[in-house]
């Protein structure tokens, strides 16, 4: 008996130019354009199994190990009903194809990382999702093709179906036919960019992004200003500045954009606070160490950039992280020892915080917090997209139901 099965993972994307905002809620048009950085995927990833079988009664998708319902006319629902008729104009084309679009699918899909450490979790899973029922049903699409389903079942998802510096445009039509991911540049481009994630809580959002930006399309007067006037010019620059690896520019814009963004969310009415204490002093530590580089003749060395939340991405040059670890391990002391997975920190190099703080910094800009008010630290780079793996990685079982895998084994 034949097996219809596929497996992929896709890569968690981080935006310098931020997305909040729908102009149409179901499907998911976003009021203006934006860009992301996509990540490694062998430091942070969404690994999905899709198959289809006759013996299948319904569809059914299970979630780090936990069954989910797929709603009519959800989300999940929705990309699964468009990549069906998909191939059913694949089967059209094809008497000898097998008639997959009629069986149910069952989709077992597990993160790498906590769903509720702030590191859009849903992104790269609908893109996961997507890929691997794509390559299931063998369709022809191009990933911006694909992007326009992964959209619709999260919207920055359509970030996470390409590798490198990826834009989502806007789009002017209603259908959302050109609201689609575009790359701006491929992950070879610029190779030595990498980014910091700090985790500063995994706690669940007391304002999920969903409400949150609709509150802000309904009362802030900065968003409108915002969407007309400040991200057409700022969209410009940063993709010039990506095409030219002028690191400078790509900052300040990066910086920019997150204070603006968060400034929106203070502007909602009633306000929205995503960040906290330990979110504002990792931005004071950025802006004095980004300071005492221009004081010492030399450009901006780091960008931060906050999501909804309170956890912080900070983007460098390879050449800079390393100081980077030490600086934020100096103010928030780590109860583990950080373990650097490109080996920035020898024997002999010295530890992470203990380091002398780089020539210039004034140490009084922020107060030393107490220990794992940073959870966690992980180092990455920039990443490929949606990767189409073997049978040997698959998440179902020969019953079409989810093996018991552990979750350190995907961790590796």
């Amino acid at each position: 008996m034949t097996i219809y099965q596929a497996t992929a993972s896709a890569p968690v994307n981080i935006a310098c130019i931020k997305y909040w905002g729908k102009r149409d809620t179901k499907l998911i048009l976003p009021t203006n354009s934006s860009l992301s950085v996509t990540l490694d995927q062998d430091h942070l990833r969404s690994t999905t199994t899709s198959r289809a079988d006759p013996t299948f009664t319904k569809d059914r998708l299970w979630l780090n190990g936990q069954e989910e319902e797929i709603k009519d006319e959800g989300r999940l629902a929705t990309c699964i009903a468009e990549l069906k008729r998909q191939r059913r104009q694949v089967e059209e084309k094809s008497q000898n194809a097998p008639v997959l679009s009629q069986y149910a699918v069952h989709i077992c899909s597990y993160n790498n990382f906590p769903t509720a450490a702030g590191l859009a979790s849903s992104a790269s899973g609908f893109a996961a999702l997507v890929a691997s029922l794509a390559a299931l049903y063998e369709l022809p699409a191009s990933h911006s093709e694909l992007s326009l389903i992964a959209r619709q079942g999260s919207g920055s998802a359509c970030r996470s179906l390409m590798s490198g510096f990826v834009a989502w445009e806007r789009g002017l039509k209603g259908d959302g036919s050109d609201s689609l991911a575009v790359q701006i540049a491929p992950r070879e481009h610029w190779p030595d960019l990498h980014a910091l994630i700090l985790v500063v809580s995994d706690d669940k959002k007391g304002t999920s992004s969903t409400s949150g930006m609709q509150r802000s399309v309904e009362t802030s007067a900065l968003l409108q200003h915002r969407i007309k006037h400040v991200v057409p010019a700022r969209m410009t620059a940063i993709c010039d500045a990506i095409k030219a690896k002028d690191f400078d520019s790509f900052a300040r814009i990066t910086m920019q954009d997150s204070n603006q963004f968060h400034a929106v969310a203070l502007d909602t009415d009633p306000p929205i606070f995503y960040m906290n204490d330990v979110s504002r002093a990792i931005i004071a530590l950025i802006v004095e160490y980004n300071r005492a580089s221009v004081a010492s003749g030399s450009s901006l060395k780091a960008a931060y950039t906050y999501d909804a939340g309170p956890n912080a991405v900070i983007y460098a040059p390879k050449e800079n992280i390393r100081e980077i670890i030490n600086l934020i391990v100096a103010y928030f002391p780590q109860s583990q020892a950080f373990k650097d997975p490109f080996d920035l920190f020898g024997s002999s190099n010295g530890q992470p915080g203990e380091i002398p703080l780089p020539l210039g910094f004034n140490p009084l800009v922020a107060k030393k917090f107490g220990l794992d008010a940073v959870k966690n630290l992980i180092h990455t780079c920039i990443g490929d997209g949606p990767r189409v793996l073997g049978s040997g990685d698959a998440l179902l079982g020969n019953n079409g139901l989810p093996k018991v895998i552990a979750i350190s084994a995907l961790n590796q």
